[in-house]
């Protein structure tokens, strides 16, 4: 973890404000405590079905809080393996722990080597601060 616990050192970012964390060809996937902060109370998840296509940069789902919609951005292409079903009744899991319970898909990674093209938690500590200016 990092010193401040907020953005995990073992897991990679998106500028979308999507986190990765990857285990040989397996990728879970979440939105980043900024994110989640940013939304506000989070009321539905709309996630794909399981054996779905996603493509890295696109979008394979949607946030819905009480301030906004929002669509949610692969951070690698491949193949949806599961699902976090428990969002459907509780999505505030999102607010309340996003790199825990409120994980939502597993893909198989098509190419393990796109990782390598987001950021580590420093760096996505630095875009978020720079973002902020």
């Amino acid at each position: 973890m990092s010193a401040d616990g907020i953005y995990p050192d073992d897991l990679k970012y998106t500028k979308e404000h999507e986190w990765l964390e990857a285990r040989d060809n397996r990728a879970t996937v979440g939105v980043t405590h900024y994110a989640q902060a940013e939304l506000g109370d989070i009321v539905y998840v709309e996630l794909p079905q399981v054996g779905s296509a996603v493509v890295a940069g696109e979008a394979f789902g949607t946030v819905e809080s009480v301030k906004a919609v929002s669509e949610l951005f692969a951070p690698t292409s491949g193949t949806v393996a599961e699902v976090n079903g428990a969002l459907t009744d509780k999505p505030d899991a999102v607010n309340r722990d996003p790199y825990g319970d409120g994980w939502m898909i597993r893909i198989t990674m098509a190419d393990p080597k796109e990782v390598d093209g987001l950021m580590s938690a420093s760096q996505y500590r630095k875009y978020i601060e720079d973002e902020a200016n």
